[in-house]
């Protein structure tokens, strides 16, 4: 049986991941926090810390991976296209000399993983209201697409 106390705690346990927006690594240091010195208390809570630092880590290697494909395309790309014996004192520079015709398939990859990165972050955010409120009804929620680390 589920109690109240536990409910609240795997709902705060859930929202803490927020905490990015506002502290760097906070969807990492709370979440952590709450889990490791409640855990023992509750099986409920157990599983529901289990499930935030999944999804956590799994948004997080997801992240690193889409911008390790398009960083390097994007500066590539800049360099490949703008001259540099430009003049600098024109500030539009970059601007004059990045042209549509210049885009290439990798450019299309790279603004593609530009875009599921943009859609993984709102999914992240929706996500995580979504479990809260699972949470706090008193039942169990997992994530999808994340990868099990702790089991």
């Amino acid at each position: 049986m589920t109690t109240t106390n536990d409910k609240n705690i795997a709902t705060v346990l859930h929202l803490s991941t927020l905490t990015q927006y506002i502290i760097p690594f906070g969807n990492y240091i709370f979440p952590i926090v709450i889990w490791s010195s409640k855990k023992g208390e509750s099986e409920f809570i157990d599983y529901n810390g289990k499930q935030v630092l999944n999804f956590q880590l799994s948004i997080f290697i997801y992240s690193v991976v889409l911008c390790l494909i398009a960083i390097p395309i994007f500066i590539y790309t800049i360099f490949q296209n703008v001259p540099f014996d430009a003049c600098f004192d024109d500030h539009n520079f970059v601007i004059n000399n990045l042209k549509t015709g210049h885009l290439t398939g990798a450019v299309i990859i790279a603004i593609a993983a530009v875009l599921l990165f943009i859609f993984i972050k709102v999914a992240e955010f929706v996500l995580i209201i979504h479990a809260a409120v699972k949470a706090s009804n008193g039942e169990e929620y997992k994530y999808p697409l994340s990868i099990p680390f702790f089991k």
